[in-house]
């Protein structure tokens, strides 16, 4: 095999520019590939996430099912999962260097218990279902190819990129979003023709193919570029960090303290499901069950309560926590953009403008992803705001800190360098080093 490589690697030499041209080749088939697979996944996920939406929004009743059907999906990861309920953090984890094997039955297992999940009213998203059907549906098509271990890496970003690109219609994202989820600071160029091919295609296939049709928002008027503008952007900005944060936290923790007073998943999620019911009635509203689109909508067209971005993070908080399955995207886009318009008349800004930063800015802190969040901000709301959603995104990511939903997410850079972190520290392991320094616990500096 490696005098095969040597071959390989001398004919290159000779030949370059047909070497490239060789490897150009390779990645838009493989990416293509990935690309089909995770955008008709992505379009019959929407379609059916549609479908049952309506079914729950036409029939009230289905909530008091949510403590059955969220026991009944977590007895099948139990059961069948194996390490699928890992979710996001296993593909991130086989990316950097993992060794674990990311099972086939991880996109129908997601697919089947984030539908459950919206069925009878949890507040979840779509991101999380979309990136992991993607991936376990590279991995499996890496396996029949038998590709080398560098190659399935590169299959496996595609798969997260075909994902998030295809489900959200943002193929610019998506790509970016693939390379920069991996680490906070870096970014790797040797995935981004692939990922771009298979974000593009998975895009195409959702939407012209399958007729998948997203949702687009306008900003309306932009404000012109001054000081007191940007000002104001930016302390909506670091507040939209600070969200971002709470969000976060109150998740893990909840994952964390659901776990610890019940030790039996199953039991986990039902209660989890009673505590939503009870929460429905005691605040007298349905409005934060679901994705939040209705939410994000009426962020853009009228005012909404003040509290409301806090009602719908305290209810996806809850239905993460207890362990339904589902992403936490749409309801971050949900919680900024509320956020966004509530922050409109105290900062004297245009409602939309101030949402459509929420919606990008709060995700863009709890993911980490500053770049493919603006890229995300440029294809929804188009270029006139371009100056002040960089700003936003760049200041949320600051503000954000080294937290975020995804645990198995490697700090390749500090975002201070008063913070100081190892280079390749993931965020949960800063998290406990973090309260050992607090507690006056020597640590090590390694991982």
């Amino acid at each position: 095999m490696n005098a095969v490589r040597q071959k390989w690697a001398l004919w290159g030499e000779k030949w370059r520019f047909a070497a490239l041209a060789v490897t150009l080749l390779k990645w838009v088939a493989l990416g293509s590939g990935v690309g089909i697979l995770s955008g008709t996944a992505s379009a019959f996920f929407l379609k059916s996430l549609d479908y049952v939406t309506d079914v729950r929004m036409a029939n009230p009743w289905l909530l008091f099912l949510l403590p059955l059907g969220g026991a009944l999906v977590s007895f099948l990861y139990l059961k069948v999962g194996k390490n699928s309920a890992k979710g996001n953090n296993l593909i991130l984890e086989q990316i950097n260097n993992g060794n674990e094997t990311i099972p086939l039955r991880m996109a129908p297992l997601v697919l089947f218990g984030t539908l459950v999940t919206h069925l009878f009213g949890g507040s979840a998203g779509r991101e999380g279902t979309a990136v992991q059907m993607g991936g376990s549906l590279a991995e499996g098509f890496g396996r029949i190819l038998r590709v080398r271990s560098v190659d399935r890496k590169i299959l496996l970003i595609c798969g997260i990129s075909g994902g998030f690109g295809s489900v959200f219609g943002t193929p610019l994202a998506g790509t970016v979003f693939g390379l920069e989820v991996l680490a906070l600071g870096l970014i790797s160029h040797e995935a981004l023709i692939p990922a771009f091919v298979a974000a593009f295609t998975g895009n195409l296939v959702a939407t012209s193919f399958w007729g998948v049709s997203h949702i687009h928002y306008h900003i309306g008027a932009v404000p012109s570029l001054t000081w007191m503008v940007v000002l104001k952007v930016v302390f909506a900005s670091v507040l939209f960090g600070l969200t971002s944060i709470l969000f976060s936290e109150m998740t893990h923790a909840l994952k964390k303290g659901y776990t610890r007073l019940f030790s039996n998943p199953v039991l986990k999620s039902a209660v989890g499901g009673v505590v939503i019911i009870g929460l429905v009635y005691v605040l007298g509203t349905r409005d934060y069950l679901g994705l939040g689109i209705p939410l994000i909508h009426s962020s853009f067209t009228e005012s909404v309560s003040p509290f409301a971005f806090l009602g719908k993070l305290v209810f996806t908080s809850l239905t993460l926590g207890a362990g339904f399955q589902g992403g936490e995207v749409t309801p971050l886009f949900a919680i900024g953009a509320a956020l966004g318009n509530a922050l409109s008349g105290f900062l004297h800004l245009y409602a939309p403008f101030l949402a459509a930063l929420g919606f990008i800015s709060v995700f863009c802190g709890a993911a980490n992803t500053p770049i493919a969040c603006f890229l995300m901000g440029i294809e929804l709301f188009g270029s006139d705001a371009a100056v002040y959603m960089f700003i936003a995104c760049l200041v949320s990511y600051l503000f954000s800190g080294h937290t975020g939903i995804y645990t198995s997410q490697l700090i390749g850079t500090s975002k201070s360098h008063l913070l100081p972190v190892s280079r390749g520290t993931t965020l949960a392991a800063a998290k406990e080093l973090g309260k050992q320094k607090d507690k006056g616990t020597p640590v090590s500096d390694k991982k």
